[in-house]
């Protein structure tokens, strides 16, 4: 094999008295860096701002099925195509999420709910007072869905989100198709406000957006399952319960305890 044979031709050099060129010091956040870099064969990403200027990157890596961490209106997240099985595959990998746990996705506007999810049976107007926000909707795919079947496999549903932050959501239109989204963390750790917060995981992404510390805390989204006509339930308080029930209530839809 060529290795080999490099080997043999390193061996047949003639040894030579290492040389002290320079006295090199080592500071204890150092050694951690090292250590750091040490566990992980992964090119480091590149992070950019969350700027226009940077929309077009996202959306060619999107495309190219790889996975990105970007900022939403409430927590960090790692976005990939939603229609690519390998794109979403990619997103268990990093958090090492269960594959039976199920991830929501998000679209760029309130119309194109309806590529992804069942949304006949809600009241006229209600999604458009919900979103753009904090909250993750649970909807029906339906037999019409264009997701990929391989997302959450043998659920019916579907949670769908149209964040209140121009980045994502044009990063989801200029991708022609619905970003799968998850919190960017490794699963079942505390969640992203900031990109330190999940710095080990950078590695993991083709690109780390950074738009600051997000102000929303870490309550995430508030998910809300309108599946059933004329119903609603709670699934997580998140960020904006009470603003969200308020809405629900003046829609006429009822609480299911």
């Amino acid at each position: 094999m060529v290795i080999n044979s490099s080997f043999r031709a390193i061996d047949s050099l003639p040894l030579l008295k290492p040389k002290r060129l320079f006295k090199v010091s080592f500071s204890p956040s150092s050694f951690v860096s090292m250590a750091q870099s040490t566990r992980t064969v992964c090119q480091p990403a590149t992070v950019l701002t969350s700027s226009d200027d940077h929309v077009q990157q996202a959306i060619d890596a999107i495309k190219a099925g790889k996975v990105i961490a970007l900022p939403t209106d409430t927590l960090y997240g790692f976005a990939s195509d939603a229609c690519s099985a390998e794109a979403v595959n990619r997103i268990y990998e990093i958090k090492g999420r269960k594959l039976t746990s199920p991830l929501a996705i998000c679209v760029a506007d309130v119309p194109d709910i309806s590529q992804f999810a069942i949304v006949d049976h809600l009241p006229i107007g209600l999604l458009d007072h919900l979103l753009p926000g904090p909250v993750t909707v649970v909807l029906k795919r339906g037999s019409s869905s264009v997701l990929e079947k391989s997302l959450n496999p043998g659920l019916q549903s579907i949670g769908v989100r149209v964040p209140d932050f121009d980045f994502i959501r044009a990063v989801a239109r200029g991708s022609q198709s619905a970003l799968a989204l998850t919190s960017a963390n490794v699963s079942g750790s505390q969640s992203s406000v900031s990109i330190r917060d999940f710095e080990e995981l950078w590695p993991q992404c083709a690109l780390v957006y950074d738009g600051g510390t997000l102000p929303s805390g870490r309550a995430g989204s508030t998910v809300v399952d309108l599946v059933q006509p004329g119903l609603y339930k709670i699934l997580r308080d998140g960020s904006a319960r009470e603003e969200t029930t308020a809405i629900l209530h003046t829609f006429g839809l009822k609480e299911v305890i």
